[in-house]
């Protein structure tokens, strides 16, 4: 008759972290139970612009934030009476450390029904909640925290900004130039004098900050 500790979970598919970069052998760490829940969060960054007499500024995308994942985690080893730190612990604390093929911690992907998240290991927390006799760590609750990594040439393959062939709007920011808007856009800087054909601008230089100028299709 199966131990409460070995029988429980049993048919459910594990949860497991793996190693995505760099290549390695063994690039499977299993998880000793499945987790009860795991969190997602993803934000956005945006600018406001200062333009007097207005209530309320107007506001502009910027860029978006990392998506985070968090999730509690439980490795026990009190079938075996192993140390619960070389079976498992040493191995998840050792995913934080640089590696030298990266120059950078390992990326890695968590698996429970199918892929939930890639990223890198952020936070590691640890607690020991069972020993032997002897003081041998037997159970341990796992704060895992994971930041997201997707290369910048991959998110503008897959959500490219550039959309020359429909109309847009842009709120001139400081610094803004009809060059920089247009190579923003168009992916061409040269594209500037379209914008200030189509918005009557005869001085390039002044633009003011908070005037809305419209992005003529190309």
């Amino acid at each position: 008759m199966p131990i409460p500790i070995i029988s429980a979970g049993q048919g459910l598919l594990p949860a497991r972290l793996e190693i995505v970069r760099p290549t390695v052998r063994d690039n499977i760490i299993p998880l000793r139970f499945n987790p009860t829940e795991y969190q997602l969060q993803k934000g956005n960054n945006f600018s406001e612009i200062a333009i007097p007499g207005l209530e309320s500024p107007p506001i502009q995308f910027v860029r978006g934030g990392c998506e985070k994942l968090s999730v509690e985690l439980l490795v026990d080893t009190s079938d075996s009476l192993d140390d619960v730190r070389v079976r498992y612990v040493d191995k998840l604390r050792g995913l934080m450390n640089l590696n030298i093929e990266l120059h950078a911690p390992p990326i890695l992907r968590f698996v429970w029904d199918r892929q939930v998240f890639v990223g890198v290991l952020e936070s590691l927390n640890v607690s020991y909640v069972l020993f032997t006799p002897q003081g041998v760590p037997l159970r341990a609750k796992l704060s895992v925290a994971m930041k997201e990594y997707r290369p910048a040439a991959v998110q503008v393959k897959e959500r490219p900004t550039a959309s020359p062939d429909f109309d847009k709007t842009w709120v001139v920011r400081r610094g803004d130039t009809l060059s920089s808007i247009a190579g923003a856009v168009y992916r061409d800087s040269g594209k500037w004098r379209v914008i200030a054909e189509d918005n009557g601008i005869v001085d390039p230089r002044s633009l003011a900050p908070g005037r809305v100028l419209s992005l003529p299709r190309l």
